[in-house]
């Protein structure tokens, strides 16, 4: 008798506001890290293709891939939320709102490749996921002004509205031919990376360290030099000058800093937060392969098929365990263990 009637306590009263039935896993914006994962090997192959005659099916597959999973998400994910009623909830959440930001970098991303086959239907995709962008951009950060936010509560998903949906935005502007329009949002990425950088790297260097399933995002540091680098070298014309070099530089100190963290990577179980290393990681193979072709390596064909070797096949070790633990049950976390 005392445990029934330990658990007739502990079922709280359904209000109008609440869902009488909770749902089993959480779904958190965080999921689309997978389609902006494979959307940076996409890339990868993307720029192979058009700096070292790579295939080009390649890369159309891996969009046709993007576009599948990105969609099969917000699905998903709107559906949680409409159903659990917490449109407000996801986007004032200190934790999970940075992540809203992936939900429409993708599209830009998807509509920039399709432009390539179909310039009006990819420009419009594009056209509108970027303003999106720019707009949730803005009104998050405002939302962090107003908020009472710790700094404890700070991790590197924050990047993700305005450093990475800024230098996106240039580098897809740049790969469109609206060069005045990406050097604007270049330097909109870039300053918000200076902002957002300085308080993060305060945060890492000075708090305890992030809670466990938020540990994955310190991947995501290595990514706007890179980034930075991949949309100047379309801004400039696939030319090094001083700029380039700097940013490779940072980008150097970047990865050996991800080296370090291993061990700290391998206390984290396996779940939706693993896939912040995909786009990040797979960004350094960008960067690089167009470093192969603005140096004019000797043999920078094979150099190429190398860095996509190495890239492709992490990513298909971290989609065979997704998809492990997707049939396990294990991948979704559940609602008590969003924190």
């Amino acid at each position: 008798m005392s445990s029934l009637r330990e658990r007739t306590v502990d079922i709280p009263a359904a209000t109008p506001h609440e869902p009488t039935d909770p749902p089993a896993v959480r779904i958190s914006p965080n999921l689309f890290g997978v389609s902006f994962g494979v959307a940076g090997l996409a890339e990868a192959w993307s720029a192979a293709a058009d700096l070292a005659d790579t295939p080009a099916f390649v890369a159309d597959l891996l969009w046709a891939v993007v576009a599948v999973t990105w969609a099969a998400t917000a699905v998903r994910y709107a559906a949680y939320v409409i159903r659990g009623r917490r449109v407000v909830a996801e986007l004032v959440d200190p934790v999970t709102a940075p992540f809203i930001a992936l939900a429409l970098i993708v599209p830009m991303l998807l509509g920039a490749a399709l432009a390539d086959h179909n310039r009006p239907a990819g420009v419009t995709i594009w056209a509108v996921a970027l303003s999106l962008t720019i707009v949730f951009g803005g009104w998050i950060s405002g939302q962090w002004i107003i908020s009472d936010l710790r700094l404890a509560q700070w991790h590197p998903g924050y990047f993700l509205p305005t450093v990475a949906g800024g230098l996106l935005a240039a580098a897809t502007s740049a790969q469109l031919h609206y060069t005045g329009f990406a050097k604007v949002m270049f330097g909109y990425g870039v300053i918000c990376w200076i902002v957002l950088g300085s308080i993060l790297l305060q945060r890492l260097f000075t708090g305890p360290m992030l809670a466990v399933p938020l540990r994955p995002t310190m991947a995501i540091e290595v990514a706007p030099p890179v980034v930075a680098g991949i949309a100047w070298f379309g801004i400039d014309g696939q030319r090094i000058d001083l700029l380039s070099y700097g940013l490779a530089g940072y980008a150097a100190l970047m990865v050996l800093v991800q080296v370090r963290l291993i061990p700290v990577y391998r206390t984290v179980p396996f779940g939706p937060g693993w896939w912040a290393f995909s786009f990040s990681y797979a960004a350094v193979f960008v960067d690089g392969i167009r470093w192969l072709a603005a140096e004019h390596v000797p043999h920078r064909l094979g150099w190429t098929y190398v860095l996509l070797a190495i890239i492709s096949a992490a990513m298909a070790a971290l989609a065979a365990r997704t998809a492990y633990a997707l049939g396990k049950r294990t991948f979704l976390p559940t609602p008590t263990a969003v924190r």
